[in-house]
């Protein structure tokens, strides 16, 4: 058997050392050096696992015969949507989140759902006793006798139940808390947690497993224990949203085998999570209508557009620098666009507190609603209302011009559904398309001339 040594190797240059240090005598930084496993095998014995059920060979790609092997589907649409299809077969699926933001109640509906259609799901908790699961079962209504559930830590009896039941899809919950009995670390720790994702994925490969873990994360918000973590499994799945509020976001950032950006929206309620089958107009069921500094804006998370409120205050400051603040947007992004309103637009706001917002908790990355928060931190600098029904799409360059942005036909296709009467976009997207009837597609070339069109002047 292969024996394991622990090292400690610097997170930022790679410099081992045998023992922990404070700080890297190879790049000087300090709180770098994490525990690591080395193997080393014993002489006639290798140390390397193949991930195949069968032993490699060298073959041309064109002789080797691909299965078309269907997914998994699960009647939730909305999980369904983020892992691009359902549950492949033999991948390992990460699941990150804040605690109690509903991971674990997810993931115990999807086993429902997924044992509804004769698979057997065997749902592992290092966390909860078999009873505990019993009760949160009933109260989801997830009771079915295609689903096992096994409360145990230790990998190798983990990997011999496993061998025994042969279940379509394994939920671990959560990687922290098991432990490889070879791992002289204690569980949660960087070796383990490694270790342990490393022999999973082995058995979902050798198997045809599909194996969803779950992974705490850290105050910064990324999943708690090495980076190399998220590059070893074939998806990426975090959880967002806040523990007051009922939604809940699921993301996917990393999906070997659909679209990456792609998010499922979910309701928290007294009976689990319930689907928000139309995202837009639950962003938007709360706007003020007619108000200085709201805009709406169409963005697109992975296949799927999405409308929501974009809001913007500005007021005078009372320091020496003033504030820059955004939720939901990036700050870099915000600080950009309003050295491009002072001098390309002339708007003084250089003595101005700025404070942008995303309603209802999304997160928007795209370049696509530069345009929507210039219009915000106008209106609200002037105090002048935007029109109710306008949408506002467009990437701000720093000469002040208005870019073309990608799939614009489904954005504005969503403007028309959700009743809106006019889209203002880029004068590079206006042609080319089939505009919707009953809705005015006006495009524009600069920053000034979209003021022009949504403030009147």
């Amino acid at each position: 058997m292969a024996k394991y040594k622990s090292k400690y190797v610097c997170q930022e240059c790679g410099y081992e050392s045998p023992k922990w240090m404070g700080k890297c005598p190879g790049c000087t930084k300090w709180n770098t050096m994490v525990e690591e496993l080395e193997e080393r095998a014993k002489p006639g014995e290798t140390a390397r696992r193949n991930i195949s059920a069968e032993t490699s060979r060298l073959a041309p790609i064109t002789t080797i015969v691909g299965e078309d092997e269907p997914r998994l589907t699960t009647n939730i649409s909305e999980l369904n949507r983020v892992l691009g299809g359902g549950v492949v077969p033999g991948s390992l699926v990460l699941v990150g989140g804040d605690p109690g933001i509903g991971k674990s109640t997810l993931l115990l509906q999807a086993s429902q759902e997924l044992a509804s259609n004769n698979n057997k799901i065997l749902y592992i908790s290092g966390e909860e006793s078999a009873k505990q699961i019993k009760l949160r079962a009933e109260r989801l209504g997830a009771a079915s006798p295609n689903l096992y559930v096994l409360a145990e830590t230790d990998l190798f009896l983990l990997e011999q139940q496993i061998s025994h039941l042969m279940p379509a899809v394994v939920i671990l919950d959560s990687i922290q808390t098991v432990f490889h009995p070879d791992v002289t670390s204690a569980p949660g720790s960087v070796a383990q947690v490694r270790e342990c994702t490393a022999h999973l994925m082995r058995l979902a490969k050798t198997k045809d497993i599909a194996i969803l873990i779950v992974g705490h994360v850290t105050k910064q918000g990324a999943i708690a224990g090495p980076r190399l973590l998220e590059h070893m499994v074939d998806s990426v799945l975090y959880f967002e949203g806040e523990r007051h509020n009922t939604y809940r976001i699921l993301r996917a950032v990393k999906n070997r085998f659909g679209s990456t950006n792609e998010i499922g929206i979910f309701e928290m309620g007294e009976d689990g999570l319930k689907e928000v089958t139309n995202p837009s107009e639950m962003f938007l069921s709360e706007r003020s209508l007619g108000v200085a500094g709201s805009t709406v804006v169409a963005s697109m998370e992975g296949t799927r557009p999405v409308l929501v409120e974009l809001q913007a205050l500005v007021t005078p400051t009372g320091f020496a620098t003033p504030r820059r603040m955004a939720t939901g947007v990036d700050h870099n992004r915000i600080a950009m666009i309003m050295a491009v309103l002072e001098k390309r637009v002339g708007l003084l706001l250089q003595n101005q507190d700025a404070y942008v917002n995303v309603a209802g908790g999304v997160r928007l990355d795209e370049p696509a609603i530069d345009l929507a928060v210039a219009v915000s931190l106008a209106s609200s600098f002037r105090d002048k209302q935007t029109h109710p029904y306008d949408v506002v799409i467009g990437e701000v360059g720093l000469t002040g011009e208005v870019r073309g942005v990608s799939r614009i036909e489904q954005r504005v296709k969503e403007a028309q559904k959700l009743g809106f009467k006019r889209v203002i976009i880029p004068a590079k997207n206006v042609t080319g398309w089939e505009h919707p009837k009953g809705l005015e597609v006006v495009g524009v070339q600069t920053v000034s001339e979209a003021l022009r069109e949504a403030l009147g002047g």
